[in-house]
């Protein structure tokens, strides 16, 4: 059964606010093995001109990621997680995430568009803090393999 196309446009809004700490940022740069001082020293991180430690660029991913989740398990939707692979992710900085950042985030759904037999579905998350400064929007753009109903390419 083919995506819910009336999903267009739907928003998807974190339930609470995201406080980034040095310890998460610390955590996310050991996972995707970066050492990078700025990612775990104040003192470097001032020296690079920055109030704190700043987080690896793809650190919106933990935030992003909540939104996509409600979005993809809706299941008016109609997305068969089964089929879906990965397709394409990317960032738009405004400016890096830094410890002592409280964020929500908005994910919205962006495109639904058939594909040869498949179907692709990018949600775009945007990052902002509580006082509403943009910080990162997370594009993320799913394939669902097999998915495109007949005569909808």
């Amino acid at each position: 059964m083919a995506i819910n196309r009336e999903f267009l446009g739907r928003e998807y809004t974190s339930p609470e606010p995201y406080e980034v700490t040095r310890v998460k940022i610390r955590e996310f740069a050991d996972a995707i093995g970066d050492a990078n001082p700025v990612y775990r020293d104040p003192a470097t991180a001032r020296a690079a001109g920055y109030p704190d430690v700043i987080a690896p660029p793809t650190f919106a991913i933990v935030m992003g990621m909540e939104g996509a989740g409600q979005a993809m398990f809706d299941p008016d939707l109609r997305l068969d997680y089964s089929r879906v692979v990965h397709g394409d992710q990317s960032f738009r900085h405004s400016r890096p995430v830094r410890a002592g950042d409280v964020l929500t985030c908005v994910t919205r759904i962006r495109d639904v568009k058939a594909l040869g037999g498949n179907e692709l579905l990018t949600v775009d998350s945007d990052i902002s803090t509580v006082d509403g400064e943009h910080v990162v929007t997370a594009s993320n753009m799913m394939v669902v393999r097999g998915g495109a109903a007949q005569g909808s390419e």
